[in-house]
């Protein structure tokens, strides 16, 4: 069966939008065929992550409540919304308040992503099934649709599980570890406040650098002994 290219992935995208007030990428499908994937801390009327898969010349997404884990024991809700265009992907900056989507956004991880079966078949069944190459999310993971909201409503809930594997780990909670962006370095304030004062270049080292929190506290550096 031929499949229905003509159809507009990116009605809805545009719809939500005014692009005269909001420094969103416009609305554009992309013929080229890639396996990318984002996710990007957003601080709307609640702060979520959302998580995009490159798709159809697109980025399919949702929007996890809570954030990815990598303790394969939590099941995280992952609310499906529009596509989303592939630059999109790139995006990193403040959306205006009484927007829709109003809030900072941080691009907090990116990579590939690659499919573990058919993803078509993955996707129309509410099994979809990947493995993620990131900077700091890797591994396996599985999208499982939820039945109907039974009240009538229309959201179309998921949820994003990681497979055990070596990537895997109790408790594991990257997005309590980290808190910068992963392009630039900053942090959610910062990105609110047009801060762009990060480590970006030799020369920028030479100030104050904005690091990424890691796992853990920091051990002090020592002092180079007297000779």
């Amino acid at each position: 069966m031929a499949r229905a290219e003509s159809k507009d992935l990116l009605a809805e995208y545009k719809a939500r939008r005014d692009f005269a007030k909001t420094p969103e990428p416009k609305a554009k499908r992309e013929k080229a065929k890639g396996n990318s994937f984002v996710i990007q801390k957003h601080a709307a009327t609640r702060t979520h992550f959302d998580f995009r898969l490159e798709k159809d010349g697109v980025l399919k997404s949702w929007a996890v409540t809570k954030g990815p884990s990598l303790d394969p024991s939590q099941k995280r809700l992952a609310v499906r919304t529009e596509d989303h265009p592939l630059e999109y992907g790139g995006f990193e900056g403040v959306i205006p308040k009484g927007e829709y989507g109003g809030g900072p956004v941080m691009i907090w991880d990116r990579g590939t992503w690659e499919p573990i079966g058919d993803p078509d078949e993955g996707l129309a069944k509410g099994d979809l099934k990947f493995r993620l190459h990131g900077d700091r999310l890797n591994g396996d993971f599985v999208l499982v649709r939820m039945k109907k909201d039974r009240t009538g409503g229309k959201r179309e809930n998921w949820l994003l599980i990681k497979k055990r594997d070596e990537y895997a780990g109790d408790g594991s909670e990257p997005t309590e570890d980290f808190d910068t962006s992963v392009k630039s370095g900053r942090s959610m304030d910062q990105i609110l406040t047009g801060d762009s004062a990060v480590w970006t270049s030799k020369k920028a080292q030479k100030k104050t650098p904005t690091r990424r929190k890691s796992a853990g506290t920091a051990k002090p550096r020592r002092k180079p002994a007297a000779r």
